[in-house]
This record gives C-alpha cells, sequence and structure tokens, in this order.
C-alpha cells in the first residue's frame, strides 16, 4: 500500500469516526427545602448561564432533606428553611466546617383559591364554619409547618382547628392540597404564592418565630468548589435580588 494511498485512508477514518466531544460536567446536586421550588428555577438558570455549571435540585421538608444526608446521600450542598437542620449537620460532622450562612428570611402566608367562595383578612377567618379543612406542612418535618403551629397558638386557634388540620408532607404539598380543592386554604411559604393562581394574605412576622434559612455544604462533595460557587451566588448580589421577586427577605447578617 502506497503512502498516499495510506494517507487518504487515515483521513476517511478521521472523517468517518469523529474525535469523541468532552463529557458535560455531572450537574451540582442540591437538596433544597419545597419552598425553595419556584425560585430555584430561577436561581438555576441564572446560575449555569453565569458559570455554566449544571445544577440538579432535590426538594422536600427541611427535615427529612437533613435525614437523607445523614443516611450518606449524595449531596453537594443543603439549603435549609431554618438553621437549625445546617447546625445539627455541623455538629455531626457532616457539613464542611465554616460553610454555614444565612441565605434569606421566609415570609409565611394562608393561601386559597380564588373562585371558591371564601376570603380571608386574618387568621382568624380560619375558624369559620364554613372552612372544613386546612392544610400545613408537617411541624415535625418542616419549619413553615412549625411556623403555621406557632401563628395558629398565638391566635388561639391550633386545639379549636385539631380536627380541620390536614398535615402534608411539606409546604409544596399543602399548596397542591388547596389549588386542587382538598383544602378550603393552606398554610404556605410566601414564595410558593407568586406563581399559584389564588389568593393570600401575609402571616404577622410576630406571630412565629422568624424563618430564617440557612445553607451549608456537605463535607464529603466531590464538588466543594461548585457548591463554594453556587453558595456565593446565592449570598450575592443577583441572587438576592432574586429571592426577594419571591417574597424572601434580606435576613440580618
Amino acid at each position: 500500500m502506497s503512502a498516499a494511498t495510506r494517507a487518504l485512508g487515515a483521513l476517511l477514518l478521521a472523517l468517518l469516526c469523529p474525535a469523541a466531544l468532552p463529557a458535560a460536567p455531572p450537574p451540582l446536586l442540591i437538596s433544597a427545602a419545597a419552598a425553595l421550588r419556584d425560585a430555584c428555577e430561577s436561581l438555576g438558570a441564572e446560575f449555569e448561564a453565569a458559570t455554566g455549571i449544571p445544577v440538579q435540585f432535590n426538594f422536600g421538608a427541611t427535615g427529612k432533606l437533613a435525614a437523607q444526608i445523614e443516611q450518606g446521600a449524595p449531596v453537594d450542598l443543603l439549603l435549609a428553611a431554618d438553621t437549625a437542620a445546617p447546625r445539627r449537620l455541623e455538629a455531626l460532622g457532616l457539613a464542611l466546617p465554616g460553610s454555614l450562612a444565612v441565605y434569606a428570611r421566609g415570609r409565611l402566608a394562608l393561601w386559597w383559591r380564588t373562585g371558591g367562595g371564601l376570603d380571608f383578612g386574618a387568621l382568624r377567618d380560619l375558624d369559620r364554619s364554613e372552612v372544613r379543612r386546612i392544610a400545613l406542612a408537617d411541624p415535625r418535618l418542616a419549619p413553615y409547618g412549625l411556623a403555621a403551629q406557632q401563628a395558629l397558638q398565638a391566635e388561639g386557634l391550633w386545639e379549636r382547628l385539631q380536627l380541620r388540620l390536614v398535615f402534608a408532607e411539606n409546604v409544596a404539598q399543602a399548596l397542591q392540597y388547596a389549588e386542587t380543592g382538598n383544602v378550603e386554604a393552606a398554610l404556605v411559604a410566601l414564595s410558593l404564592c407568586r406563581q399559584a393562581q389564588g389568593r393570600w394574605i401575609v402571616v404577622p412576622a410576630e406571630l412565629h418565630q422568624p424563618l430564617d434559612q440557612a445553607l451549608v455544604l456537605v463535607r464529603d462533595s466531590p464538588r466543594v468548589r461548585e457548591a463554594r460557587s453556587f453558595a456565593a451566588f446565592l449570598l450575592g448580589p443577583q441572587g438576592q435580588v432574586t429571592l426577594r421577586s419571591f417574597g424572601y427577605e434580606v435576613p440580618d447578617r
């Protein structure tokens, strides 16, 4: 075989079998409180556009997400709806030292469907006879559920409404119960209300403990640098503007 024939064969082989494209980087795995569901759609897209780092979110009740990390779930970063769960991970040695930071303060809201024949001006309106069922997240797992319990207790309604309360796994599920008409109203995160088709009132902040929300990096994460980048983005100007647009407040740091 001549040199020219060999060269032509090599060229044809190169054209028919192009070099493999570089593999896409694995996504950053973030466990996020269900209250962040809508906000994280925007935050994830903004962060990926700015850095090229893909993000995958796992949403749920904060207590459940923290328990998954304790059991070895392959998570890079936790965005909790409280500060207690991140501090517990710190105490257990599962968090990267010095990575805990409060990124937002949430607000609790009472949400109901439009066209359902009901209207609410205050939490006390939940005690009306036509309100048969009220959804809230399980206070044992979800910080917003605990805040809802505290608010109802502060208004003297917790015991009175016990037989009408429907406990959801997280605030997103509580909102779904109200959206589908399975309950007349739901106590949920304000951050979820703006995307839902309904009405709401914000629960006075003095009726419950502040809903300070903290993040923490998981100690054994193989993507610590990327997780730090997302944390810095969330705490930075662009991330904070996006959080405010969903009803979050900037916390005292």
